[in-house]
């Protein structure tokens, strides 16, 4: 039987950057999710469309929210960085394992909370032009793709490996 994975703690921090943790101020974070490049067939003479799933995925949008106004997002705001959105799992077997994404992208909307000084203030943070996400889980990979690479990994199968040996890369 599958376990049961509780999430307990989460945590954004630049990946080459000590001291950058959020863990005291992240509200959440939002792991992108995947969703494959379809394209739609319907043959002249058949009986339905089918989409047809491709070795590819849209644009991801990874975010997190802080409480509070973070000012060092400043200092990177619009350029591409590396980052790890960090989790901490409880299972229903009493182990806690830890959850590891890490997105190069740049964050590229700074979303300050409607507020007034009776509510505590929120920022939202949101990343484009990610080039590459990886996510695993108790130091299994379970997704891994760099744009720049032209790899994409699923649990270590190389979706993409018949493409590009069939380009001839």
């Amino acid at each position: 039987m599958q376990p049961l994975y509780l999430l307990t703690a989460v945590d954004a921090r630049r990946a080459e950057q000590a001291g950058s943790s959020r863990a005291t101020t992240i509200a959440k974070l939002t792991i992108p999710s995947i969703k494959f490049l379809t394209v739609s067939h319907s043959a002249g003479g058949g009986v339905m469309g089918v989409d047809y799933a491709l070795p590819r995925i849209e644009p991801v949008e990874p975010a997190f929210s802080v409480k509070g106004i973070d000012a060092d997002i400043f200092t990177g705001l619009g350029s591409r960085e590396r980052w790890t959105f960090a989790g901490a799992y409880r299972t229903d077997r009493g182990a806690t394992v830890p959850g590891r994404c890490i997105i190069e992208g740049a964050i590229v909307e700074w979303a300050p909370d409607e507020s007034d000084p009776a509510e505590f203030q929120g920022c939202n943070h949101v990343f484009k032009e990610v080039v590459h996400y990886e996510f695993s889980l108790n130091g299994e990979e379970l997704w891994y793709i760099d744009a720049n690479e032209r790899v994409m990994r699923r649990k270590g199968i190389d979706l993409f490996a018949q493409t590009r040996i069939a380009l001839g890369a």
